[in-house]
């Protein structure tokens, strides 16, 4: 069997005709930093989805892990014939998936005239099968895909019973020992996080002591939380679909355990009040495994992102 990191290096090879036949209509020097003359113009905005089971994260390690930072960044300068830094609009753990994330990097005026098919088309093929390229925005040069964000959406996913999922298995938390919950107290737990809190009981333990060391802030604004069911090819799950402005480490993960245990009916609606006020980690439940949790939206102020011009 071809593992992941032989596949990548097939399918870079393979897309060389990619890139040839992008551009075999336009100069082939417009895809180059020409010259310290040819200065950055404007942004080139991604917006992009992954698989996250076979990737060690989204932020590059080194070139023996594989991460979607990595493959992206390699994609792209192979395609642009330059070095490329990326910023990203959350950087999601080992495991985690996304419909949309966003990368933003500076671009020149040359590579801004080119089309959106040539761009699309070349990193399709460059990019390994479990990435895929959803479309391109231009924005103004100042614009981060992480600091420009307004606010963030995720959903996570949990098959309950004793029944084996099949074709979500890779991307739910199969709870085996748990046949059914109460959403109702799950919602009405939820309702008390929603606001702006001190989220250091929903926060990796080791995360939160660098934050504070740091002086920076604990707190974050959740504007929603919501558990559902939801029925995806023939099985049904549960569902928690949680946004807010940003996210601390294993945040969605460690309130998503502990809306679980509230659902089971081992806690009462408002223990969540009291994991708040205690600002610690142990106050909260485990966290949930990683593959059940994927970065849905990202918002950003209307008008800033221009949909690429395919001409």
């Amino acid at each position: 069997m071809i593992d992941k990191h032989t596949a990548d290096t097939q399918r870079k090879m393979s897309a060389t005709s990619a890139i040839e036949l992008a551009s075999a209509d336009e100069d082939a020097t417009s895809t180059t930093r020409t010259s310290a003359f040819d200065p950055f113009v404007a942004t080139l905005v991604i917006r992009f989805g992954y698989v996250g089971t076979h990737f060690c994260g989204y932020a590059a390690q080194n070139e023996s892990v594989r991460s979607v930072e990595g493959c992206l960044t390699r994609a792209l300068s192979t395609f642009l014939r330059r070095n490329i830094t990326l910023t990203c609009a959350g950087r999601t753990d080992a495991g985690v998936h996304a419909h949309a994330q966003y990368v933003s990097l500076p671009i020149t005026q040359s590579e801004l005239s080119m089309s959106k098919h040539k761009i699309m088309s070349a990193l399709s093929g460059l990019c390994p099968d479990d990435i895929s390229i959803r479309t391109l925005y231009r924005a103004p040069l100042d614009f981060s895909a992480r600091f420009s964000a307004r606010e963030r959406s995720y959903t996570y996913r949990i098959a309950l019973g004793p029944l084996k999922p099949i074709l979500t298995y890779e991307f739910v938390w199969w709870v085996k020992n748990i046949p059914h919950v109460c959403m109702d107290d799950m919602n009405e737990a939820g309702g008390y996080l929603t606001g702006e809190h001190n989220f250091k009981s929903f926060c990796k333990a080791s995360s939160a002591q660098l934050l504070e060391e740091q002086g920076l802030s604990l707190n974050r604004c959740l504007t929603s939380i919501k558990v559902s069911r939801d029925y995806i090819v023939g099985e049904q799950i549960l569902r928690l679909d949680i946004t807010g402005n940003a996210f601390l480490h294993n945040m969605v993960r460690i309130i998503t355990a502990s809306l679980l245990e509230v659902g089971r009916g081992a806690r009462q609606p408002d223990w969540i009040q009291d994991v708040l006020r205690q600002q610690t980690r142990t106050a909260a439940a485990m966290t949930a495994p990683a593959q059940g949790l994927t970065l849905e939206h990202v918002g950003y102020p209307a008008g800033l992102l221009v949909p690429w011009s395919n001409e």
